[in-house]
């Protein structure tokens, strides 16, 4: 199985014949940079890479990263991503263009896709609820909220009135964090920048979901800035918006949970600074850590009958989403079963 790759160092990659070779700096501020030891990465294993901080590279490696399908996502100190080189795109099909312009277009059949992104998101967050209300944790009132909101969702008209049924759903949600988590508490939910501890862990695994979502995409025949949910716009891979609405809650949400109720992650992995609250690099690598652990999870899938990987359930959405948008199959959202 191929790996992901993440570099919190600054440093230099470049090809060494048939291999990577990362160097990370170890302070890049001194007036001659300290090299650190390097890293020889077999391309072969390599998916790839999420790099936060800066990287020297040339163009002969990225012609490199091209041939072998390894795709580079991008994120500025703040941990805010700021884009992705991605392969060369193999898959183009006018054919799906043409249909999923012609969904977007069409406003029944727009409401009914992006009705499916939030009901499979409340369901999964019922999941989650359920899972804590059986370990002790009350969350009745909360979760029978969800369900009241959840009903309206076959309601909306709009995907603008559909948003506000979604933004009461993940708000009621969010209320119930300061029950399931042990020391941290959760507030208001607050983005750019995070204010506390718990949105700093909701906002970096958010973007990596996001970042899952549009890598597979691109592997299928779909195009990222056409989407249902969230509306179009320039510069944002808006598709990979909503289908990470389906992913958060069972993918970051559960890592979440766990670090900060196993202490794996601390206070003293985050850094404050005027009124911002982020991740340190050692907390970080411990979150990254956690995260792959579950992508690489698996599950018994009841349509294929073997086993499957959460990275690789993602994929699979974007498949069901392609068939219904070429009027195959009726699509319908993951919802976890188990």
């Amino acid at each position: 199985m191929k790996k992901t790759y993440y570099l919190f160092n600054p440093g230099s990659l470049e090809r060494r014949d048939n291999t990577l070779k990362f160097t990370p700096i170890s302070d890049p501020e001194a007036e001659s940079p300290i090299h650190g030891t390097p890293r020889y990465l077999p391309v072969e294993d390599i998916n790839e890479f999420y790099v936060f901080g800066s990287l020297t590279a040339n163009s002969a490696l990225f012609n490199f990263l091209g041939q072998k399908d390894i795709a580079v996502h991008f994120f500025d100190y703040y941990e805010n991503y700021t884009g992705s080189f991605m392969p060369r795109d193999s898959l183009l099909s006018g054919r799906m263009l043409l249909a999923q312009t012609s969904a977007y277009q069409d406003k029944k059949r727009r409401i009914v896709i992006a009705q499916k992104f939030i009901e499979g998101a409340a369901f999964n967050m019922l999941k989650n609820l359920q899972y804590y209300n059986r370990r002790g944790k009350d969350m009745e009132d909360i979760m029978d909220l969800i369900k009241a909101y959840s009903e309206k969702i076959t309601e909306s008209n709009t995907v603008e009135e559909l948003m506000g049924i979604e933004g009461m759903i993940r708000q009621t949600y969010y209320d119930a964090f300061n029950l399931i988590l042990n020391d941290f508490e959760m507030g208001n939910r607050s983005k750019q920048p995070p204010r506390n501890e718990v949105n700093a862990l909701i906002s970096f695994g958010n973007m990596i979901c996001y970042t899952l979502c549009l890598r597979a995409i691109h592997q299928t025949q779909l195009n990222p800035t056409i989407s249902f949910l969230h509306t179009p716009g320039e510069r944002r891979y808006s598709l990979a918006l909503d289908v990470a609405e389906i992913f958060k809650p069972i993918i970051v949400d559960r890592v979440i949970f766990k670090v900060l109720n196993k202490k794996e992650i601390q206070e003293k992995h985050f850094d404050k600074k005027l009124n911002k609250c982020l991740l340190n690099s050692s907390g970080k690598k411990i979150f990254v850590k956690a995260l792959e652990d579950r992508l690489q999870e698996t599950i018994q899938h009841r349509s294929l009958k073997r086993n499957v990987s959460y990275r690789h359930l993602i994929k699979l959405e974007c498949y069901k989403l392609a068939k219904h948008l070429l009027k195959i199959e009726e699509y319908k959202p993951f919802k976890m079963y188990w």
